[in-house]
């Protein structure tokens, strides 16, 4: 990867950020607002940005309500903010209000290995060490070998089971596929509570990697009693060539500064936007290079191997709780297999790629991609997060 420090900026504005029916949506924002001394919670309003903060002081808080699409659309806010001016703040300049990602207490969750093509890239990963030169070679056997087993195949179920059985005895068998049709999913911690970047701002790939790739995804936000409360969009960034030496590399490949995006809003369930359309969501990828590179995909929830309450029993219930909620990563049908630098090698960043994620129901999650070790350095944790709200008298 070359330099990224002349890397261009994608110009952003309200119409390429909302939803399709945003007048129709409940969505909640976050901003950063250093006049008013933190982060604010911010309901939007057509191309307006209101501050709720003194309704709710976090997301997790308004998430609690049981009226909370009410108080997104009716409720009286302090200032308010002209959403394209969020939207041209220059990333990671703290002066400035700018748009954060719209989760915060939360803790980031991620699925992983939800759909079926997905499943035999990370097969691919595993048998190559994480060596992307050999990758077309292993795809073409692993394809061949196991792709036609996968058709069809309800994780967990005894059909699973009898496929199971078979690839085992050829020696085929995989920790990935053992998630990936087996009884229980993968569940992981993606990132640090406050630690996701919204849109807008750059996002991070180690300098070490030389083999990753962006992961689109639909994002659930649950509250602290198990409930769907809304959806957004979200970028697991994934670092082939890490996770592919080791799965016990997972930490390393996945949490890194900036290396997880959410955005740009939480759109709330509600009469016109339940966890049926939440099933049914379609997400475009669209990669675009310093170099004029074009690299285009989608994916869609009905497709996903495991539906998506699943994945939401598999994360909270008696074995596991989450009082201050989680947002959930639900996997990525997402793969890219085409050839960038070099052929057989597939595809792999550039610093300065814009990586655009959008769904018509979601609107667009932006971001540049960055070495790690030159994003914006995370600093405002918790601790700043309550201080701030007492400051402002809102604790």
């Amino acid at each position: 990867m070359e330099s990224a420090a002349a890397r261009p900026r994608p110009v952003l504005a309200a119409g390429t950020v909302l939803p399709a029916d945003a007048g129709r949506a409940a969505l909640v924002a976050r901003v950063h607002d250093p006049e008013g001394g933190g982060p604010c919670v911010a309901a939007v309003r057509g191309e307006r940005v209101v501050d709720l903060t003194a309704v709710a002081p976090t997301v997790s808080d308004l998430l609690e309500r049981d009226d909370a699409a009410e108080v997104v659309r009716e409720a009286d806010g302090g200032r308010a903010w002209r959403l394209d001016d969020l939207l041209g703040a220059p990333p990671g300049q703290g002066d400035v209000p700018h748009l954060l990602a719209p989760v915060d207490l939360q803790v980031i969750k991620a699925a992983g290995v939800t759909f079926a093509r997905s499943l035999l890239e990370r097969v691919i990963e595993e048998r190559t060490g994480g060596d992307p030169a050999q990758a077309t070679r292993v795809r073409e056997r692993v394809v061949r070998l196991v792709g036609g087993r996968l058709d069809g195949i309800r994780p967990g179920s005894p059909e699973a089971a009898k496929v199971k059985e078979l690839l085992l005895a050829e020696g085929l068998w995989s920790q990935y596929l053992e998630v990936g049709i087996g009884p229980d999913p993968e569940v992981f911690t993606k990132a640090p509570v406050l630690s996701a970047v919204g849109t807008g701002a750059d996002i991070g790939v180690l300098r070490a990697s030389v083999w990753n790739n962006p992961e689109p995804e639909a994002v659930l936000v649950v509250d602290s009693r198990g409930r769907v409360r809304g959806a957004t969009l979200g970028n697991d960034v994934n670092l082939r060539d890490v996770e592919g030496r080791s799965a016990l590399l997972l930490s390393r490949a996945k949490d890194n500064n900036a290396s997880c995006a959410i955005g740009p809003f939480v759109r709330l369930l509600d009469d016109g936007f339940g966890i049926d359309a939440v099933r049914g969501l379609d997400i475009d990828l669209r990669v675009e290079g310093p170099d004029g590179y074009v690299l285009r995909g989608s994916s869609s929830l009905r497709e996903i191997s495991r539906d998506v309450l699943d994945l939401v029993s598999a994360t909270y219930g008696a074995h596991h709780q989450y009082p201050d909620g989680f947002a959930l990563f639900t996997g990525t049908l997402f793969a890219p297999t085409e050839d960038r630098r070099a052929p057989g090698e597939g595809f792999t960043h550039e610093y300065g790629d814009t990586v655009h994620i959008s769904s018509p129901r979601l609107g667009a999650l932006v971001n540049t991609v960055v070495p790690s070790e030159e994003a914006p350095p995370w600093t405002s944790g918790v601790g700043a997060l309550m201080r701030s709200l007492a400051r402002r008298g809102l604790l």
